[in-house]
């Protein structure tokens, strides 16, 4: 009876919880406020303002929202564990210490969930990079300004990489500089790639240089790092796939072909 009870809080209490914070209930939303508040003025220290910024996330709210998930992901996980380890009449040292693990863990999977996120979004950027410049080049050679080919590359394209571009044309027309924005994309970008081609770009505009040449040359860098890519991907997939080789259908193989042989032997042994 008292398992019985004690499950039924276990799944009462986190819908309760999730009802107040959906209601009107004042001391809830003040609770929530708080922590807000508390979470906002916390240092740092794993670069997560930089990283959500990366991912198009640079609000305050946004980090607010990441780190109260963070905390409240793994405190409800830690609780629900200890629960279930209570029940199971587990003694409360072990319970408490597998409720803390599994607390840091999940707290640590978040944030390692981010990185990912990012990476995979770099490796996104890179490899629309070649055919996004590209098209900026030909739009620039048919007589576009810079400004107007981002802009139509923005609302033509779908990809990461575009999305930058809307950002940066979202600052010029908020009454940024186009090469001050441009530098904020690449420092938003953690890409060497898309540094040096906004590097090239800003220089170019500032000094006057003729735009089709810089972006041809990198048009050709970026398609040939591209396919320096695509081989080392072909090349390590290649050594993955001699593993189940070497592994399960060499042995194999081997065995069928020995297998007669051991059971002759086998016959003229008995």
């Amino acid at each position: 009876m008292l398992t019985i009870i004690s499950v039924s809080m276990l799944f009462a209490i986190p819908g309760a919880l999730v009802f107040a914070m959906d209601s009107e209930f004042h001391p809830i939303k003040e609770l929530g406020k708080r922590v807000a508040a508390r979470i906002s003025r916390t240092r740092d220290k794993s670069d997560v303002h930089l990283r959500l910024e990366e991912l198009g996330k640079s609000s305050e709210k946004d980090y607010e929202r990441f780190r109260i998930q963070q905390f409240g992901y793994s405190g409800a996980s830690s609780a629900l564990v200890l629960v279930l380890l209570l029940i199971t009449n587990h003694s409360l040292f072990m319970a408490t210490g597998l409720a803390v693990l599994t607390s840091v863990l999940l707290f640590v999977g978040i944030n390692k969930e981010l990185s990912t996120r990012i990476k995979k979004r770099r490796l996104k950027i890179e490899a629309e990079f070649p055919a996004i410049i590209e098209m900026l080049t030909l739009a620039i050679a048919a007589g576009e300004t810079p400004l107007s080919a981002m802009l139509r590359i923005a609302e033509s394209a779908d990809g990461e990489l575009s999305k930058e571009f809307a950002t940066v044309i979202a600052a010029v027309r908020s009454g940024e500089p186009l090469h001050s924005s441009l530098d904020a994309m690449g420092r938003r970008v953690k890409s060497v790639m898309i540094r040096r081609f906004i590097d090239a770009i800003v220089t170019a505009t500032l000094r006057g240089a003729p735009l089709i040449e810089v972006l041809s040359r990198h048009a050709i860098e970026a398609r040939a790092n591209q396919r320096n890519i695509v081989m080392n991907a072909a090349g390590k997939a290649e050594i993955s796939m001699m593993i189940p080789v070497v592994f399960l259908i060499l042995p194999i193989s081997i065995l069928f072909a020995l297998w007669p042989s051991l059971t002759n032997l086998n016959l003229f042994a008995s």
